[in-house]
């Protein structure tokens, strides 16, 4: 711009002196004189009817044609980034692999692009990994619906073929029975879970509560799968930390993580408990001995539909709890967080305590 600054002003300057000065009169009638053969005084009567009775005019015209030259050069010069921006947007549009690149004078805009060439593409592989997770997750509960379902089905058959069963064996697979209905009923409950963390925003109902009594309710009723697997779960917490929280949701991210522990527990060893208070948060700690998870899936161990164990396994849930944990955990303004070394997995939330 200030170039064509500088080439105005000396194109302006280049017309007064041609116009406006004596030497363009003195040019114009020695040309006509000597390379036309017109007499001196016919060719100066020439020069004054057509150039110097018009100057102002001509000066004018000659003006205003170095401006629409100028302007000319200088919109081709300004549009040409506009084109390479609308090239830049095409190129996001159609995907390219390549870098987007633009002039020197661009790069900002260049640099922009590419940040959203690169989220885009890491959104897309976002979406893709999500969907493959969940038409994974379909295939497994599609398969544990359909093992608890055929068991059901088989017990009850014998049940009803079988007509002289003593009373002990009738129970004994009763209770089998039940207990792969009840499996089953999870299965589909986990279904319904599905839907409802996709399609509804979790709301909370603030209460305050002691985390130390909704500790010790959660241990003592998860008694029974503790002693399945000779698993000792020991609480470390004060007498009454008072909590502000939607009690029901807590309970849930508690019972959820209380039972990732005793799941991936080594049989005969102790779960640690803990909560304490501190800097006006409260910190709540399981600690549980079972075989380390690698780094990289303990980065993404609370994502939605992601499962420490690939393959299909008829303990495992959807993949939802932890994802559901953090979600809640967040929404009290708290974090949660995993660490796995030496076979020790240990799960830590930290909540304001109002």
């Amino acid at each position: 711009m200030i170039a064509l600054m500088l080439v105005s002003a000396a194109g302006i300057y280049f017309l007064y002196v041609l116009f406006l000065r004596r030497n363009f009169g003195d040019l114009v009638v020695n040309f006509l004189y000597k390379n036309l053969g017109m007499d001196f005084q016919e060719a100066m009567n020439l020069y004054v009817r057509l150039f110097r009775d018009n100057k102002e005019e001509l000066f004018a015209i000659a003006v205003l044609i170095l401006f629409f030259v100028i302007f000319r050069a200088y919109l081709s010069w300004f549009t040409g980034y506009f084109q390479e921006i609308n090239q830049g947007m095409d190129s996001l549009i159609r995907e390219q692999a390549e870098e987007i690149s633009l002039s020197s004078q661009l790069f900002p805009i260049e640099r922009k692009m590419n940040a959203i060439k690169h989220t885009i593409e890491r959104q897309k592989a976002d979406i893709l990994s999500a969907e493959q997770r969940k038409n994974d997750l379909v295939m497994y509960l599609a398969h544990d619906l359909k093992t608890p379902l055929a068991s059901v089905i088989g017990y009850l058959n014998l049940l009803q073929d079988e007509k002289h069963l003593s009373d002990e064996a009738r129970a004994h697979y009763i209770s089998i029975a039940l207990g792969k209905a009840e499996r089953l009923e999870d299965l589909i409950n986990e279904f319904f879970e599905i839907t409802r963390f996709n399609l509804s925003q979790i709301e909370l109902q603030y209460s305050r509560i002691s985390l130390t009594r909704l500790l010790e309710q959660l241990v003592f009723e998860f008694q029974p799968m503790l002693q399945e697997k000779n698993l000792r779960c020991e609480l470390h917490a004060p007498a009454d930390i008072m909590l502000h929280c939607d009690a029901d949701k807590m309970q849930r991210v508690l019972d959820n993580i209380l039972r990732n522990a005793v799941l991936y527990s080594f049989p005969d060893t102790e779960i640690s408990l803990c909560a304490m208070q501190e800097n006006g948060e409260c910190i709540i700690s399981c600690r549980n001995h079972g075989e380390s998870i690698p780094q990289e899936k303990l980065e993404r161990i609370f994502e939605q539909f992601y499962r420490l164990d690939a393959s299909r396994s008829t303990s495992g849930g959807a993949g939802l709890g932890l994802a559901i944990a953090k979600q809640i955990v967040e929404l009290h303004g708290g974090t949660i967080n995993a660490q796995s070394d030496q076979d020790q997995i240990v799960f830590t939330i930290v909540l304001p305590v109002s």
